[in-house]
Formats: C-alpha cells, structure tokens, sequence
C-alpha cells in the first residue's frame, strides 16, 4: 500500500508539472501552510523535494515550536537519530548538527547533501546476541542497535536539542536525557505508536510532555510528535 501510494504521489507530481500546473502548487504553498502541505504530499519519500520546501518531516506544530526555540538560541547544538529532510532543515538554524544514521546506503546519499555545519555519523546495526538493544519496527528483527543508540555517547554534550526520529527510539530516549541540556527539548516524533507513548509514559517525573497532534509534511493523515523537555530532578 505504502509503495503503491508513493509511485501514485510522483506520477501525479510529474502529470502536474508536464501541464504546468506544479508551479501554482508551489506558490500556493510559499504562501499558505495548507496549501504547503498539499504540495507535500507530492513529496513523500523524495528527500530533495522535501528539502526544497524546507520542512522537518514532524508535524508542522512541532517544527514551529523548535524553530522558535532555537531563534532564541544563537550557536545551539543539535543531536539527531534519523537523518532526512530534519537534518538540513536543523542545519540552517542552529550552529552545530550531528546526526546519527543506521542506513548506510541513505547516509551516503546524504553526504554530498550536507553544509559544512553538519555531521553524519553511520552506524549499522549487527546481528543481535544476548543483551542487545533492538528495535520493534518490521524488517528489523535479529539486529543489535547498540552502538547505534549509544553513538552520542562520544560526543561532547550537551545539546539544545535532541531529536528521536530513527530506530529503537525508546533505548535513544533515555541516552537523549544524559546528552541534552538542563533547559533543552528533546523531539520524539511519531508517538501516535503505543510504545512510544509508554516510553515517554515510564519518564514520568523526569520530564513534561508537550504532545501535537495535526498536519505533517507529505501524510494524508494527521500523526503526533511529542516535545519533551527535562524537569529540574529528572536530568542526570
């Protein structure tokens, strides 16, 4: 279903732009947040033309709510699992990005995609053993995230924020507690998933959530993505 509704957004975006049609798209959407999110959903999968239109994959709440965030942050630091449109979209706010990967082949179409203040870390999963972190997405079963989650580990922190957005997001969730900044905001998107939800559910104490729930770049459907700032007891 996925495959079929993606092959159908491009051919639609190629037929509106043999007919001219795709440009008035375009600027409806440099004008209108509704009219961008219909011209997103002819971006779906398609990091270029995400990026053209210059928004994080998260919903559109919330990237307003991290832009403001970092207006007022001159020289912020961010941290990202899941690099994609986000991590451009971060670079041209904030001073410093580093984003660790999973996919090698996706991080190297990355790469060349990348400013000078951005930093792509690749680490692919291994075979799981006993004691692994692995993550629950389908296609993901018998691999070992470990040195992916804990990736960050070795950078120096901390950072302003902290986006959740790759694979065995609940392990990164508490490694993203140790690396952001006593006053930071941590990004986890895509909490419409229970265990997400729970994750966050079992930091109670040590965090506030502030959840979104509305439009989100090239989805025919309304998705969550959770703000999750550190309370003064709960940081480590």
């Amino acid at each position: 279903m996925k495959q079929r509704y993606v092959r159908l957004a491009r051919a639609l975006r190629c037929l509106l732009a043999a007919l001219g049609l795709l440009a008035l798209l375009d600027r409806w959407a440099a004008r209108s947040r509704f009219g961008l999110w219909v011209r997103s959903l002819l971006s779906i999968y398609d990091l270029d033309d995400l990026v053209g239109l210059g928004v994080p994959w998260w919903t559109f709440a919330s990237a307003d709510r991290v832009e403001e965030f970092l207006r007022a942050r001159p020289g912020a630091r961010v941290l990202e699992w899941g690099s994609g449109s986000s991590t451009l979209w971060l670079a041209d706010r904030a001073a410093e990005v580093v984003s660790v990967e999973h996919d090698v082949e996706w991080g190297h179409s990355m790469g060349p995609r990348l400013p000078a203040n951005a930093r792509l870390v690749v680490v692919p999963p291994e075979e799981a053993g006993p004691g692994a972190i692995t993550s629950a997405k389908a296609g993901f079963e018998g691999l070992d995230f470990t040195d992916y989650v804990q990736a960050p580990e070795r950078f120096p922190g901390p950072y302003d924020v902290v986006v959740i957005d790759g694979r065995a997001r609940e392990a990164c969730l508490e490694v993203a507690l140790r690396r952001v900044a006593p006053d930071g905001l941590i990004v986890f998107d895509n909490v419409d998933r229970e265990r997400y939800r729970d994750a966050l559910t079992a930091q109670d104490g040590r965090v506030s959530v502030e959840w979104t729930r509305g439009l989100t770049p090239s989805l025919p459907y309304p998705t969550r993505t959770a703000l999750v700032r550190p309370t003064p007891t709960g940081v480590r």
